[in-house]
């Protein structure tokens, strides 16, 4: 037996993931378990449960890899703010102490968190190519280009390559301060969200707005190139030598000072959001292409917190020139854990790779999931009131008439998804075909912004019905933005602009379409989801719809749910009205601790 544990601290979304002689067993972000947003602190918990699920104790590593190199990183650092002194003082002095202590010493860091008991080779793998490795080595394909595009590594923010059989080959880099991620990012700081977090509302805000933006974006703040490399304009960002994203000169060219978190949103953000979503589907479509004309692959395999960026995502499955396209599920800092694990089995370890007919990571369920005994024993603690369903047909059938009768449900089953998304297994659900459903979830349950879109879970053999997809084609991890049906939209003649979008009715499942007629697909199939699938399959016998609202099962700012007891608290706190959690299901005016929204 070999057993190898993948870590990614420190900096962003801590994460751990083990594999047992190639097999992925466990993986797992730290916040799951410390209930903080992003925790980017030693993933202790997430080992634990690794180490747990797998029945072996640290003493049984074989060897343990970290996602990045720290030293040069710290290079990177310290070019930087000498390149940029005098102005990068406070920054330096802010930054420097805490890596003198912690990042340069990493093995020792990485011993202690392991509790003194590992004592054999540590394997630290540049950034990107963690990133490389999580995107190709779990996808369906024996070869394929690999493409990365995050924030910055130790000195890469973009790299591209190839994977062939058990080996990744990175040729290519885009080298800091130029940065498609950081760009993105300055601009969601600038509108008010948070960095390496709010991304998302940014691009789910764009369509609200007009691009108005993106040809001073493009002739002001960047030099681009045919082939999707680029310089940017230093003067108007900070995050070089400041503790902002953005400069005085950038806030000029836009007219104003970034926008104070929390206040109202205006126009200016909307048109904002749209001209950096353009101006960056434009660069990554660049990218693709040179890609494609390089390499001379058919796949593609994508990976890198850009990589969530679903709207260029679908973009690249529509317009660009690969036949196939895999993304990680986990694209982000959290995917790395992963990627240095299989890099360590294949390419240093030599072990060989069949890739399978679909990816290894399937629903990318990877985390815990609770025992029947577990979630009875924890209700009857809270005297709650609960019923249990034996029968699994049984159960879809209620909980697909509760969702078709308005309401609520939040569904929780088996392992937890690994990644940003909820897939099916730790889900908030609702009809989809309830034009309210949408206003309802984000003010009531999730209370977070009006305008954030929701995704649908979509019967894989029925995608083409509702979707603008070939027929059985999937997007099994949310990571596609497409459009719906023409046949399923209703025309929509008015004046309205902004937020007021929000009102108007533009499909037959209103719930899940966003304002532009898009939506951010789910497809569910037998094969990787069966009891999700059987559910959407009942929902769709009794209401003609093989749609549903599938949202992450958490509040706002938390992360989502990773126990029973998280389950239970964010229904208990929320307008949600029914919890099911295996096969045990609790309706909310029932239970006597339920505030009342």
């Amino acid at each position: 037996m070999t057993a190898i544990l993948g870590i990614s601290a420190f900096y962003h979304d801590s994460a751990a993931a083990l594999i047992v002689d190639g097999n992925i067993v466990a993986a797992a972000q730290e916040e799951r378990f410390t209930r903080k947003k992003h925790d980017a602190s030693f993933p202790e918990k997430a080992i634990e449960y690794c180490l747990t699920e797998a029945g072996i104790s640290v003493d049984e590593l074989d060897y343990v890899g970290f996602y990045d190199k720290p030293l040069l990183k710290f290079d990177r650092l310290l070019q930087t703010y000498l390149a940029f002194a005098p102005r990068g003082f406070w920054s330096f002095a802010h930054t420097i102490p805490q890596w003198l202590q912690q990042k340069t010493h990493l093995r020792r860091e990485l011993r202690k968190g392991l509790g003194g008991k590992y004592r054999k080779r540590f394997v630290f793998s540049e950034h990107h190519e963690s990133h490389a490795a999580s995107a190709f080595f779990p996808s369906p394909f024996d070869s394929a280009a690999i493409l990365t595009i995050d924030g910055v590594g130790e000195w890469s923010t973009v790299t591209f390559g190839t994977g062939n059989g058990n080996r990744i080959e990175l040729t290519h880099e885009l080298r800091f301060p130029h940065s498609l991620g950081l760009l993105y990012t300055a601009m969601t700081y600038y509108c008010g969200f948070e960095v390496n977090g709010g991304e998302y509302k940014l691009m789910g805000l764009a369509p609200y707005g007009e691009p108005v933006y993106a040809d001073l974006i493009r002739s002001t703040l960047l030099d681009m190139k045919s082939d999707g490399s680029f310089r940017m304009n230093m003067d108007y960002f900070a995050y070089c030598h400041g503790l902002t994203m953005t400069s005085k000169k950038f806030h000029r060219l836009f007219g104003g000072p970034p926008r104070r978190p929390e206040s109202e949103l205006t126009q200016r953000e909307m048109n904002l959001a749209a001209s950096i979503q353009v101006v960056t589907e434009e660069l990554i479509l660049c990218m693709v292409e040179h890609v494609s004309q390089v390499t001379g692959m058919q796949n593609l395999c994508l990976a890198g917190g850009v990589a969530l960026n679903c709207v260029a995502n679908g973009r690249i499955q529509r317009e660009g020139p690969f036949e196939n396209i895999w993304i990680q599920p986990a694209a982000g800092d959290a995917g790395g854990a992963l990627g240095t694990a299989l890099l360590i089995w294949h390419q240093l370890l030599k072990n060989p790779r069949e890739a399978p007919t679909i990816s290894t990571q399937e629903t990318s369920a990877f985390g815990p999931g609770p025992q029947q005994e577990e979630v009875v024993q924890f209700l009857e603690q809270e005297q709650a009131v609960y019923e249990i369903e034996e029968n699994e047909d049984e159960l879809c059938r209620r909980v697909a008439a509760l969702i078709a009768d308005g309401k609520v449900v939040g569904w929780m089953q088996g392992r937890m998804e690994y990644g940003p998304r909820a897939l099916g297994n730790r889900s908030i659900l609702g009809d989809p075909r309830n034009p309210e459903m949408q206003k309802r979830i984000n003010l009531k349950v999730k209370f977070r912004e009006s305008f954030r879109p929701f995704a649908p879970a979509v019967r894989q053999e029925n995608v083409h019905e509702y979707f603008e997809m070939e027929p059985g084609q999937s997007s099994p991890y949310m990571l596609i933005v497409t459009n719906v049906q023409q046949s399923k939209r209703i025309d929509v003649n008015s004046t309205a602009t902004g937020l007021e979008k929000l009102e108007q009715v533009r499909s037959v499942i209103p719930a899940v379409t966003h304002v532009d007629h898009s939506a951010r697909i789910q497809t569910v199939s037998a094969e990787q989801n069966r009891l999700f699938h059987k559910l959407l399959t009942e929902f769709h016998q009794q209401t003609n719809c093989p749609v549903l609202v599938n949202t992450s099962f958490n509040l706002r700012d938390e992360p989502i749910v990773c126990t029973p007891q998280d389950a239970y608290r964010c229904f208990l706190l929320t307008g949600m009205d029914i919890l099911v959690i295996g096969n045990v299901i609790l309706f909310r005016e029932q239970q006597r601790h339920a505030e009342i929204l």
